[in-house]
């Protein structure tokens, strides 16, 4: 078995170590990290990074293909937030919908040059996932998805976005690829499990060969709806800077649940993030808390030994079967208060008690990552149907 790093070792269940070690061990793998955030999961584990030669595990991307975050920066000032709270709470609820199967009809229906492109054309199975695609456009999953407002703070000037020192509103959300990215992950998996049979404790982890046709096949799916999950943050951001009446200072944007082809110690290698963000020298990426914890907007520091990787968020602690049964309501409200967050939706099971300590995680990530702005969460809007898409 190849080695593998893990960032913040002490505060990663054996169930996710052990997840990646049997990655480790699949023929194509070239090398492996795990992040700071990591947890077990289907396959790899989230927080999980494998390079391959040649190769691509549906179930090493994930079910929600290209989840991600996206930042709007707004040239509104903190001071303009608590005297216009009802203005912010009205248009993120006019203009978002969240959970398992919700989307836009009628009036209300999005277009977006994505829905015409070619690539929706590539099979028959991908043309019929259309009509489904253009009803979620802009709408959000379920589980730990978001779209909120916040404040967002440069401690100097960041020449690179030429943002001032200063306190900005700023918009935030998180999601992905909706039924089209599912449906997709569902199918090729099932493919790749019938093409690469492997031992039961590794079945998750089976590859499509890229060279074959298969292989190529997922990987435009793959690209179209991660394409696909970035158009629907477009519209999101568009119709909530509309509505706000604010204008742009800065985008970022960085996904997860993707694989790219990158070069590693000179060799071209297939890199799975599954719940990891890309930190390459330079890149720009969001890695949120909890709806009461501080988010952060990163540079990368291009880590070889991490595969040039961080992680996607805090990551869990609790599962969502324990949160329920653990955090009550009143200690839910509590928090809430404490911290100043308003929320619209999310049930216990997105409780911030059930996420790790994200300055903990962020601790251990110090080599992979610079901080540039911190964000604090003020009003959050979440699915609130207990329905998941991660």
């Amino acid at each position: 078995m190849e080695d593998y790093v893990v960032y913040g070792t002490e505060n990663i269940e054996e169930g996710a170590k052990r997840q990646m070690e049997i990655a480790m061990t699949l023929p194509v793998t070239v090398a492996g990290a795990l992040m700071p955030d990591a947890h077990q999961g289907y396959g790899l584990p989230i927080g999980g990074v494998l390079a391959t030669r040649n190769a691509v595990i549906p179930y090493g991307v994930g079910v929600d293909i290209g989840c991600r975050m996206a930042l709007s920066v707004l040239d509104i000032p903190e001071s303009y937030f608590p005297g216009n709270e009802a203005k912010f709470k009205r248009e993120l609820i006019a203009h978002t919908k969240f959970g398992a199967g919700a989307g836009f009809h009628g009036q209300y229906k999005t277009d977006h040059a994505l829905l015409e492109s070619d690539a929706f054309k590539m099979t028959s199975f991908v043309k019929q996932l259309r009509d489904k695609a253009a009803s979620q456009l802009g709408s959000s999953g379920g589980g730990n998805h978001f779209v909120e407002w916040g404040i967002l703070e440069f401690e100097q000037r960041d020449e690179e976005l030429n943002i001032d020192k200063g306190r900005y509103v700023a918009l935030l959300s998180h999601s992905g690829s909706r039924g089209l990215g599912a449906t997709i992950a569902g199918h090729y998996t099932k493919l790749a499990k019938e093409l690469c049979p492997l031992p039961p404790d590794a079945a998750n982890l089976a590859y499509l060969d890229l060279d074959s046709a298969e292989g190529q096949e997922y990987w435009l799916a793959m690209n179209l709806a991660g394409d696909y999950a970035s158009a629907c943050h477009e519209v999101i951001h568009q119709k909530l800077t509309k509505a706000i009446g604010g204008q742009l200072l800065a985008r970022v944007e960085n996904h997860h649940n993707f694989a790219w082809k990158e070069t590693l110690n000179g060799e071209e290698v297939i890199v799975h993030r599954k719940g990891a963000t890309p930190a390459g020298k330079s890149v720009l990426g969001i890695i949120p808390g909890s709806m009461t914890a501080p988010g952060f907007l990163v540079r990368g520091k291009g880590e070889v030994k991490s595969i040039q990787s961080a992680s996607h968020g805090a990551g869990r602690q609790m599962s969502r079967t324990k949160a329920k049964k653990s955090v009550t309501e009143a200690e839910m409200k509590a928090i809430l208060k404490e911290h100043q967050v308003t929320l619209i939706g999310a049930g216990r099971d997105e409780a911030p008690m059930a996420y790790k300590d994200i300055r903990v995680v962020m601790a251990a990530q110090k080599e992979l990552v610079d901080v540039c702005a911190t964000f604090t969460p003020r009003m959050v809007r979440m699915a609130d149907d207990g329905s998941r898409e991660d």
